[in-house]
């Protein structure tokens, strides 16, 4: 009988702490690139690729991350989420968990696997209807698309470069513009000036004619 659960992997952060697969398929992109996408907040999400659902619960640091087959839903992933999280916490103390590096409690593999198992073949009543209940509750379980993730996120830093250049220009118009006007606004009060001294100059010289160039006979 083919496993309903695929993948399993518990993480710290974006670093795999214990990991169990079912498959022959390798799936290590499509894991990495989600866990690259979990917020440091705690949050359930599922993303969708192909024809399979990865299914996490990120909470207090770590991350518990199942892969499933669409056709099973989400309420028995969750279900085994949730019971992955509480033995595998009760097992290992925070001391140990936020300590070890990458793939250093592994030995917890075939707990994962057994868990799988038991709930691909026989899932507990009991579980399952708690984690119907807590999805009921939870409005904010979101599903994401993997492929476009793994499709658009080379656009999506191109799109932000092109963005940040684009700023940076408009930036440059927009002081330029202001050059322009600074330069418009000298130019126009160097004219009026221009234009006063040359309206006296033609004043001084009309009344020069009568007056003579001193002013003085007028003033007689």
């Amino acid at each position: 009988m083919v496993s309903s659960l695929i993948h399993a992997l518990v993480s710290r952060g974006s670093t795999i702490l214990a990991e169990h697969s079912s498959g022959k398929r390798d799936f290590s992109q499509a894991v990495q690139t989600i866990l690259s996408k979990i917020p440091p907040n705690n949050s359930k999400l599922t993303y969708v690729w192909e024809q399979y659902l990865f299914h996490y619960v990120s909470e207090g640091g770590l991350t518990f991350l199942v892969m499933a087959d669409d056709s099973v839903g989400r309420r028995m992933p969750f279900a085994f989420l949730a019971d992955l999280q509480r033995k595998f916490t009760t097992a290992y103390s925070p001391d140990i968990i936020f300590d070890v590096p990458a793939y250093g409690l592994n030995e917890y593999s075939p707990q994962i696997g057994s868990l799988m198992h038991e709930y691909s073949t026989s899932p507990p009543t009991d579980a399952l209807s708690q984690t119907q209940n807590e999805l009921n509750q939870v409005r904010d379980i979101m599903v994401h698309n993997v492929e476009q993730i793994l499709s658009r996120g080379e656009r999506i830093d191109l799109l932000v470069d092109k963005t940040d250049t684009l700023s940076g220009q408009a930036w440059a118009f927009r002081r330029g513009a202001r050059d322009v006007r600074r330069r418009e606004f000298w130019k126009n009060q160097r004219i009026l000036a221009l234009s006063i001294f040359v309206g006296l100059f033609f004043i001084w010289i009309i009344v020069a004619q009568f007056c003579g160039a001193g002013l003085n006979h007028c003033s007689n």
